[in-house]
């Protein structure tokens, strides 16, 4: 008998569902039932309106009502419940008003693609065949760095500080990365968000289901827009409900599902300073730019769970480069390889996150690999311990964000 649970995720029916997920679980009908759902206005007292189906806020009208304490908690309790039991989306318009500002953290921005194209070097994207569009990795560090100024007048929105709270409480760390969309460029695959978004389906299937569950409220995904966008430009298409759908990390890949996407997503479109935010789960993807002239710039924001780390720092390559010769010697005694993955798995750092994608991009795939992958592949190949040293180094100089040289 297959074991199950009952689901515990907040706006999600209390659902029997298979402890473990498999692709042969997503049916197209279960989903199309999911997105049935309309969304009611008075139920977000605090929204200006509905478009397709998604919430739209004025950033404006909201941080009033936030402006005292029991504001601030029933607009968070709306937005949580808007990203649960809601569509999954809500647009906060105006949510930068000060242009000027914006356009000084654009104008930084294209300075970074300017410097970076003339380094060369290569330019993959996760959802998106490199081409006419630009990414910026790490925006948020070189924006630091390049224009302080700038920085904490941007990063001190209280827009952003409210969102973030109210989905992943104090303690969260932002993340940016820049995206252009020029004419002509083409519309990313719809998918699902880090962290199980970024895995391969035979990954995603080792997961157990309430882990499937527990994804979604790790991150928030964001997108501040630093250019008008209509929709001729390309922006965000979006799946309303579609987060709801528990198999969803699995389904996304299947062409049914896609096909579903394509003829049912919507796509809203901004002005300069209106920031959109989304739960992870939610089926989305850029929207292709058929403009002439417009150059849609967003950038986008990935706000995490300061929850998300270790309590002790581990050297992990360091323990590696030191049972690497054990491995190898048990492996050579005939050691079951499965004990054999057991100990890589507690030496070796086995998620291929935080890293540098300048440096570490994830060229062949959603993710670079790992650093348990690389002890794999040695044992595999029978790497004598110099060579796996010499590869766990580069590993690491790849993830760092030292200059070199």
């Amino acid at each position: 008998m297959t074991a199950t649970f009952d689901s515990p995720l907040v706006g999600l029916a209390s659902t029997r569902h298979p402890a473990r997920l498999k692709e042969s679980d997503c049916r197209i009908e279960d989903f199309v039932h999911v997105l049935e759902q309309t969304t009611d206005l008075a139920a977000y007292p605090h929204a200006a309106r509905v478009a397709d189906n998604v919430l739209v806020y004025d950033a404006g009208s909201v941080g009033a009502a936030a402006a005292t304490e029991a504001g601030t908690e029933a607009v968070s309790a709306e937005l949580v419940r808007a990203l649960t039991e809601g569509p999954g989306v809500a647009v906060l318009e105006n949510a930068f008003t000060d242009h000027a500002m914006v356009d000084r953290v654009t104008a930084a921005f294209d300075a970074m693609i300017a410097d970076e194209r003339a380094a060369g070097g290569p330019a993959g994207d996760h959802f998106a065949a490199p081409g006419a569009n630009s990414r910026v990795w790490n925006a948020l560090e070189k924006l630091a760095v390049r224009d302080p100024e700038a920085f904490v007048d941007y990063y001190a929105n209280d827009v952003l500080a409210l969102v973030s709270t109210a989905w992943l409480g104090p303690g969260y760390q932002v993340t940016s990365q820049v995206n252009v969309v020029r004419p002509g460029g083409t519309a990313q695959d719809p998918h699902r968000d880090y962290h199980l978004g970024f895995l391969a389906n035979e990954v995603v299937e080792r997961y157990p289901t309430h882990v499937h569950l527990l994804s979604p409220v790790l991150t928030l995904q964001g997108a501040v827009a630093h250019s008008d966008m209509p929709v001729e430009s390309g922006p965000t298409m979006y799946l309303p409900y579609s987060h709801q759908y528990v198999a969803g990390y699995l389904a996304w890949r299947l062409p049914e599902f896609r096909e579903h996407f394509d003829a049912h997503s919507v796509q809203l479109p901004l002005r300069k300073g209106d920031a959109a935010f989304f739960n992870p789960a939610l089926f989305h993807g850029a929207g292709s730019n058929v403009s002439a002239d417009i150059q849609r710039v967003a950038n986008l924001l990935q706000v995490s769970s300061g929850f998300g780390r270790a309590m002790e720092h581990v050297d992990r390559a360091k323990v590696v480069k030191a049972v690497y010769p054990a491995l190898r010697q048990r492996q050579q005694a005939g050691v079951d390889a499965a004990a054999l993955a057991n100990a890589v798995a507690a030496a070796a750092e086995g998620y291929p996150f935080p890293t540098n994608l300048d440096r570490d991009q994830p060229l062949g795939g959603l993710t670079p690999p790992s650093q348990a992958e690389i002890v794999t592949q040695a044992l595999a190949e029978g790497w004598e311990p110099a060579r796996v040293a010499e590869a766990l180094d580069a590993y690491t100089a790849r993830r760092s964000n030292e200059e070199i040289g």
